[in-house]
């Protein structure tokens, strides 16, 4: 089979854990050693919370390393390519043995991110080695028609993945069916919640297939030029995608006459974005493009009619992009086989929170939450009780523990009142106040409004006010009543997605946790001991030794006694800053 070969992620998650590091340090070592070795590069596998990650493939196999520090490379290199002894407490994955991690991998099935971790992103040969272009090319070979392509998309069931799970086939329809010799064509990059790491880490991972998905769309609706609207916050992303435009040119799967394909001319560029979260409603997003401030604008017309420079355009997420070659390739029945009947396929999620193995999943829809949870994920840390998932990114919903057996798809999950968004699952447990939690969310929508819209602008910030009342003990009864008011006038009222979901956080938490807004309402306590002004510190006397270290750090002498006595907090002078519980020793100080 050749020579060994030492594949290091350099994701932007394996970047952050030190990867650029331990790829240096393996250069280095086949210099110093004369290690025979081929040294290769690929992208994230998901499995984050295992980052830096290192694969070895020799002739028994493939072993993918986890944790590999510079000082942990050293030794895996000695013992796997130099001695032949593969490390197995250090292996997270490998088709030879169970690993203690196997079930992070057990109910996955990949598809939008079948390549991401096992091929080169930077290098068009890997991916054609992995059936890469064969999809563009069967509708070539097979002369298939732009009808008969929407027509496998319909087939398949797949709906968009960035939020609102409109079928994809449809829309293609529609801006098959407007008239007009200029068509666009944009893939959305720049959604801005916890799942935008799945979008990020598709284009770093695998940008060709996010290429042929546009291509394929294209070909179908009749598209001239094609956009990839990606915020430059990502600029590993935007580096691969470039590299990634230029090498399908130069094999001519963009340009003109496409595969032989008459009258088949199409171009595709990056176009980079602020970072706008409005920017992933469709309507802003092509103003943006436009050079225009990126503001939503009034439906109908829909870009499939009316979109950029007022062309028919149509829309898609990365992760819908990335499903459709491997719709086309295997046919769309292979698709639909997974999911339920109403949400075909398979879904990425991002894990975050308080979970063990945090990262990137794609599971078929159906799963329960609890499953992705508890056997992917790892169930919670420190053997804490699952409180809470957020689901669907800032503008989601919290499910409670007693909803954990929701099954994983669109209608399922919005019933509970959240979403399933672009993907981004925020795990919380018991230590988790909900009407922080609510409050952090809105704050961020609040932030991102465009201000186009007088209930958002004007409404998200009285709920925002009303949030940071009820967690410094200001809160007033009327104000539960207030926030659902508010919250049902935004929905109903706003113009895009943001505004009609930014009430979400605080309705479902409002709905499944309303006895946490009680308790810091009427009886002026935080339940999970995390709003700061709310908390009551007190010096247990029994073990209290007067070390005196706390009345020391305290910042507005609020505690008093004398050395080697107990002492006192004076709790009308105490800003409840925790200085003194961090700082004592003895476990002497409570909160309640």
């Amino acid at each position: 089979m050749g020579k060994t070969k030492v594949i290091v992620g350099l994701g932007s998650c394996g970047v952050a854990a030190g990867a650029n590091k331990t790829y240096e340090k393996i250069r280095q070592l086949m210099e110093v050693d004369n290690l025979d070795i081929e040294l290769k590069k690929t992208s994230c596998i998901g499995m984050c919370f295992r980052e830096p990650l290192v694969e070895i493939v020799d002739e028994t196999g493939s072993y993918i390393y986890g944790n590999v520090d510079e000082d942990r490379v050293i030794e895996v290199l000695e013992k796997h390519v130099v001695n032949h002894e593969p490390i197995k407490e250090f292996v997270v994955k490998t088709d030879l043995f169970k690993t203690a991690d196997h079930h992070f991998f057990a109910d996955q099935v990949k598809i939008a991110l079948r390549h991401c971790g096992f091929i080169d992103p930077e290098s068009i040969e890997e991916y054609e080695a992995k059936e890469g272009y064969e999809a563009i090319k069967k509708i070539a070979d097979k002369e298939i028609k732009p009808d008969e392509v929407i027509d496998m998309v319909l087939r398949s069931g797949i709906r968009g993945r960035g939020g609102g799970g409109f079928p994809t086939g449809m829309k293609w329809r529609f801006a098959k069916n407007s008239i007009s010799k200029e068509k666009y064509i944009i893939c959305n990059a720049d959604e801005g919640d916890p799942g935008a790491f799945m979008d990020r880490s598709l284009l770093e991972g695998d940008p060709h297939a996010i290429l042929e998905g546009m291509l394929i769309g294209a070909y179908a609706i009749g598209a001239t030029s094609g956009i990839i609207y990606c915020r430059a916050e990502y600029p590993l992303a935007i580096k691969r995608l470039n590299i990634a435009i230029e090498q399908a040119r130069d094999m001519g799967y963009l340009g003109d006459h496409i595969l032989g394909i008459e009258g088949f001319c199409f171009d595709i560029y990056v176009k980079e974005g602020a970072g706008a979260f409005v920017c992933g409603e469709e309507t802003a997003l092509i103003a943006s493009v436009e050079g225009e401030r990126g503001m939503p604008r009034k439906r109908p017309p829909f870009p499939a009619v009316s979109g950029l420079w007022k062309k028919p355009t149509n829309i898609n997420n990365v992760e819908t992009f990335a499903n459709i070659p491997w719709i086309i390739y295997n046919g769309p029945e292979a698709y639909a086989k997974y999911g339920t009947e109403k949400s075909k396929g398979t879904k990425v999620f991002a894990l975050a929170g308080k979970i063990n193995n945090s990262g990137l999943v794609e599971v078929p829809m159906g799963i329960t939450i609890r499953d992705i949870i508890f056997k992917l994920g790892g169930g919670i840390p420190d053997g804490k009780q699952f409180k809470a998932v957020q689901l669907g990114g800032p503008s989601g919903g919290c499910i409670p523990e007693y909803l954990a057996d929701t099954i994983v798809d669109y209608d399922s999950v919005n019933a509970t009142g959240a979403i399933m968004g672009s993907g981004g699952m925020v795990v919380m447990d018991e230590s988790t106040c909900m009407v922080d939690v609510a409050k952090f969310f809105l704050n961020f929508t609040q932030s991102e409004s465009c201000g186009k819209c007088t209930f958002c602008r004007i409404g998200t910030m009285r709920m925002l006010e009303i949030l940071e009342r009820i967690t410094e003990g200001k809160g007033k009864e009327s104000d539960i009543e207030s926030l659902e008011e508010l919250a049902y006038q935004i929905k109903d009222n706003s113009l895009c997605g943001l505004g009609q979901t930014a009430p979400n956080p605080v309705l479902t938490t409002l709905k499944y946790f309303r006895d946490e807004y009680t308790a810091h309402i009427i009886e002026k306590k935080c339940p999970a001991k995390v709003c700061k002004k709310l908390l009551t510190y007190t010096i247990v006397t029994d073990k209290c030794t007067g070390c005196t270290v706390c009345a020391r750090k305290c910042p507005v002498d609020a505690i008093a006694g004398e050395r080697k006595q107990p002492h006192i907090i004076d709790q009308e002078a105490c800003i409840q800053c925790g200085e003194c519980y961090s700082r004592c020793k003895f476990d002497a100080i409570t909160i309640s």
